[in-house]
Parts: C-alpha cells; sequence; structure tokens
C-alpha cells in the first residue's frame, strides 16, 4: 500500500526503532527507582528529554500522552489560573483545542474564535482587536493539520505581549519540519508526527511560565503530570527529534519536489488554503464533483484521507474547509494526500494516477 497520511501519523523511523529497542526486549526498570536500573532508565529519558528540547530556548520541557493533552493541559490550566477570562484561538485549529476551548465557555470564560481568509490564515487586524487587556491566552496551531497552511506565529505573539497575554503554539505539524517561532509560552508537540513512537507528546514551557497539576500521584514531569513515563516511548521520541532536526532542509526539499509531482499528475484539481506559506509535505486538493468518501473507498492501494484522522467518520464536512468557505459539497469533493521522508516518487506517480483515474470514473457515472 501507497502511504500517504502523514498528517495523521508517520511511518516510525528506523532510527527511532533502534533507540526503543533495548527498553522493549526485556530491559524492565521504572525511571522512577533509586536502584540501578531505574538510575539507567531515567538517565535515557533525561538524554531524550535534552534532544526533544533541544531547538527551543532554556525553559523546561515535560513528557505528556500527546500534543492533545500537552494543548488541553495549558488551555485549561492558563484559564483556571485568572484572572482574565478571554481565550482567543482560531476557527480552524484542531479539535483538542476548539473543544477544549468548548467546554471553557461553557464554564463561564470568554471564547473568541477568530475566522479566517478563504486561504485559510487569520487576519490580523481583526487578531488585534480581540487580543486586548481581557485576554488571558492565545491559542494558535502553527502548520494546519488538515490544509498545511501557516499561520503568522510571530505577529500574534507580538500582539499577545503588549496586551498582556501569553501565547500557545500547538506545533504538532510544524516541529522538526519548520524553524520554531519566536515568542510562544506553551508549545505542544507530538512524537509520531516526526517519525517517532505513538503514545507520547511533549509540552515546551518557556521560562517562568508553568501550569497547575493536571494528574495527581508521583510528582513526576515537574509535579504537573504524575505517573511512570515510558523508557521505550521517550527514548523513541528522543531519537526522532534528533533526526529530524538533523535534516529538515533535506527533508522539506524532498516534500517540495514531491508535491510538485503530485500537482502535475492531478491536473484540473484545486489546492485548498493558501499556496504560500505552506507545508509543502500536505496537499489538500478538491475536484468539484467528486465524492471523497467514495474515491478513498475505491483506490484501497493507497491511504488517504478526507481530513483530520480524529474527526474521521463524524459524518461532518470537515470544519476546517468550512471556515475557509468551502461548500459542504465542495468539502466532501477534497482530500488530503500527506506525504514525507519515505515517500518516493514513484508512489506519488502510482497514487496520482489511480485516485485520478477513479475520480475520473465517478465524474463518467454522474454524467
Amino acid at each position: 500500500m501507497i502511504y500517504l497520511d502523514y498528517q495523521a501519523t508517520t511511518p516510525l523511523a528506523p532510527e527511532a526503532r533502534d533507540a526503543m529497542l533495548p527498553w522493549l526486549d526485556g530491559r524492565a526498570a521504572n525511571p522512577h527507582s533509586p536502584h540501578r536500573a531505574g538510575r539507567e532508565a531515567k538517565a535515557a529519558v533525561e538524554a531524550a528529554r535534552a534532544e526533544v528540547a533541544a531547538p527551543f530556548s532554556g525553559g523546561r520541557l515535560v513528557f505528556t500522552g500527546g500534543a492533545t493533552e500537552a494543548a488541553n493541559t495549558v488551555l485549561q490550566g492558563v484559564m483556571a489560573a485568572g484572572p482574565r477570562r478571554r481565550l482567543v484561538t482560531l476557527a480552524t485549529e484542531h479539535a483538542c483545542v476548539l473543544d477544549t476551548a468548548e467546554a471553557l465557555g461553557r464554564a463561564g470564560h470568554d471564547i473568541v474564535i477568530l475566522p479566517v481568509g478563504h486561504d485559510g490564515i487569520v487576519d490580523l487586524d481583526v487578531a488585534a482587536a480581540a487580543i486586548d487587556e481581557s485576554c488571558a491566552l492565545v491559542s494558535v496551531m502553527h502548520v494546519n493539520n488538515e490544509i498545511g497552511v501557516i499561520q503568522p506565529i510571530a505577529a500574534l505573539a507580538e500582539m499577545a505581549r503588549k496586551a498582556g497575554a501569553l501565547v500557545h503554539v500547538d506545533a504538532a505539524q510544524g516541529y522538526g519540519k519548520l524553524p520554531l517561532s519566536e515568542g510562544a509560552d506553551f508549545v505542544s508537540i507530538s512524537a509520531h508526527k516526526i517519525y517517532g513512537p505513538i503514545g507520547i507528546g511533549a509540552l515546551w514551557m518557556a521560562g517562568g511560565r508553568t501550569v497547575p497539576e493536571l494528574v495527581h500521584g508521583g510528582g513526576q514531569e515537574a509535579g504537573i503530570r504524575s505517573g511512570t513515563l515510558s523508557p521505550a516511548l521517550a527514548a523513541g521520541f528522543g531519537a526522532a527529534a534528533k533526526l529530524a532536526f538533523s535534516r529538515m532542509d533535506a527533508d522539506r526539499a524532498h516534500v517540495e519536489a514531491l508535491a510538485k509531482r503530485l500537482r502535475a499528475g492531478l491536473p484540473g484539481w484545486t489546492l485548498n488554503g493558501a499556496e504560500s506559506p505552506r507545508w509543502p509535505g500536505n496537499a489538500n486538493l478538491r475536484r468539484d464533483g467528486v465524492d471523497a468518501a467514495r474515491l478513498i473507498s475505491d483506490v484501497r492501494e493507497v491511504a488517504f484521507s478526507a481530513g483530520s484522522a480524529c474527526a474521521s467518520g463524524s459524518g461532518r464536512p470537515s470544519h476546517v474547509l468550512k471556515a475557509i468557505g468551502l461548500t459542504d459539497r465542495q468539502a466532501r469533493s477534497s482530500i488530503r494526500l500527506g506525504f514525507g521522508r519515505y515517500t518516493t516518487g514513484a508512489e506519488i506517480d502510482r497514487a496520482a494516477k489511480l485516485i485520478g483515474e477513479a475520480a475520473e470514473r465517478q465524474m463518467e457515472w454522474a454524467a
């Protein structure tokens, strides 16, 4: 099968697998135990923490179960700390932010959901009006998981600083692929989006920033998230992060070439969202009149999606595509093709051929 769903999850890098294997093959130790085996496990965890935190300037990094948990920790923690009551975010954010914002709204907080343009990018003038002295937190995704567009993080962070608000960046799709934006107070990231293992993520906090205790217990992870860490998952995350940043330019050049090849192989399809700035490894394409769900079923040799894996099966059109002005019908005629480090040009050519032919058959039968 040709795997083109890199936004949902990436294949595990061999280097990450190799880092994990010693902790999966009979080597047992709790990294919080005081004996030698425990200290060795702790050393592996701390080495991984250093690798994941290496791209950041100062601050501290705590491991979490994933980017969703990290985002929840920030939004709920900051808003609970008060006294400011406003949370500002975007209509195209991931469900982990939008659903948490909705829950905070029910609890009495002032939630402002900023619209985006047809290109998927927020209007900075509209944002400036919302980010005022009542704002506690601005939460924004670096690279959109459905359409790949890149938000103006630095400009939003500057507005927040002037208003005395904090900034959370959901960098699950950007960390390890693009340089990190300046100005964030909190950054949530995920291992399995950068060729690491599923089941671990992290929350980076700038110097002087913290959040209330989320999980009570043994006081692990700076007292924020109690629980036993997996040395295997941490080691895999660390190896994946080190590799991603060491080959960031090469990986980007590779996906840029693949993106051009894909677009050439699918003439007549429209790109959803801005051409630039965007992450080239995300191609959200639309062909009016095509049924995306049926296309996914018909093209069994290729794994691709119609949007976020978190929202699949809901039966609702993508909220991201609706936010950029697409009709329900246009949203249901859109597919998301994600590719990366291990995708080959031959796979792109084959996938484009199969998808294009299946779309043509649909159009003929509908005529």
